[in-house]
């Protein structure tokens, strides 16, 4: 009996192995990234890198861009251009040009949905102006793909970049009470990428962006902060405090007008310290430092958002979920009288080598 059921189960297995599309790498260009940029006339000009495997082991890359009316159109001019077909299924990045991003980009995100071989942690990213100019240059030995999907992973895990992906941001454009956001990249040197800033979105469109040394803050709001950094100037002393966790928590003080309680803690060790000792006292200062600096920063970021109307937090997704009969027709009026009490708590764990 049991040697039936094997090769019934074989049986089916190659079955099943037949049915399966099969690529050989030598025959498909293998596209990683992709760029849109705005052109004259609303015409879209696309842009599609494909690594190159070179002798030497290391990956070298190749761009075919053309210009259509549409993203449909502009997938089949691309096509025309290359020799093997071209397969989405190890695509990194996607990055939208600062025009584009403008205009709305519900339209090229579509196309990333209903494509089942594209994985939901794919990147999304704004260009600082053209996608294009990011996606010809040359970073790394490893293409430039992975390079700037590898950019964005680090200042998430270790920086001061809030989590972000394919599938955050479309969770966030599709909900209700909550923006999304993507990383704003540019080309600062010919081999070098760097992340300026955060592209703010409202529904599809970008509609503000917060510069780079406001991103601490946000992530704060945002995200959690694992191996954060941040550096501060006490009474003419520069302290680096380094090894950062964090973790914020919303209350709902108060209904009708609202009012919300944002409790952040954040925990770390003093690494570096201009001073001559870091006493009990000096440790005392610094954290009540560190706590009046976020709850400014971050208060007058979220008085920002409300003005704009446009809601990256998530406070109305928040209420929401706390709130029986909530009505997001209301919401518009009402989160602009929103009453947001920053309260953080810094604790400092070590001095480390200043001790």
């Amino acid at each position: 009996m049991m040697n039936r059921i094997l090769v019934v189960l074989s049986f089916i297995s190659l079955l099943l192995t037949g049915c399966v599309e099969k690529e050989i790498i030598d025959d498909v260009n293998i596209e990683m990234g992709v760029g849109y940029d705005q052109k004259e006339n609303d015409k879209i000009e696309g842009t599609i890198m494909v690594p190159i495997f070179n002798p030497d082991k290391k990956i070298g890359n190749f761009t075919f861009s053309a210009t259509a009316s549409s993203n449909r159109d502009l997938v089949q001019e691309i096509q025309r251009k290359s020799a093997q077909p071209l397969v989405t299924g190890s695509l990194e990045i996607a990055i939208f040009g600062e025009e584009i991003a403008k205009k709305g980009i519900r339209e090229f995100i579509d196309a990333f949905e209903r494509d089942p071989s594209i994985g939901a942690r794919v990147y999304f990213a704004v260009a600082d102006d053209k996608a294009k100019e990011i996606l010809t240059g040359t970073y790394g030995n490893r293409g430039n793909a992975v390079h700037l999907s590898q950019l964005i992973k680090h200042n998430t895990e270790s920086r001061n970049l809030p989590i972000t992906n394919m599938h955050l941001f479309l969770f966030d454009l599709y909900q209700e009470g909550i923006d999304p956001y993507l990383p704003i990249l540019k080309k600062t040197e010919p081999q070098v990428i760097d992340i300026v800033g955060i592209a703010l979105f409202k529904d599809e469109k970008m509609v503000s962006e917060l510069p780079s040394d406001k991103m601490f803050f946000l992530k704060l709001l945002t995200d959690k902060f694992s191996e954060g950094s941040y550096r501060l100037e006490m009474d003419g002393e520069q302290v680096a405090i380094k090894d950062l966790d964090s973790k914020n928590k919303l209350k709902i003080r108060k209904r009708e007008p609202y009012v919300v309680d944002v409790e952040i803690e954040i925990k770390g060790l003093i690494r570096e310290y201009t001073g001559k000792i870091v006493t009990p006292e000096v440790i005392k200062k610094i954290e009540k430092e560190f706590e009046d600096q976020v709850n400014k920063e971050t208060t007058a970021m979220i008085q920002d958002f409300q003005e704009k109307g446009i809601d990256p937090v998530g406070f109305g997704q928040f209420i929401k979920t706390k709130t029986r009969g909530f009505d997001f027709k209301r919401w518009e009026d009402e989160y602009k009288n929103l009453t947001v009490n920053v309260k953080t708590d810094v604790i400092i764990t070590e001095v480390g080598i200043v001790e």
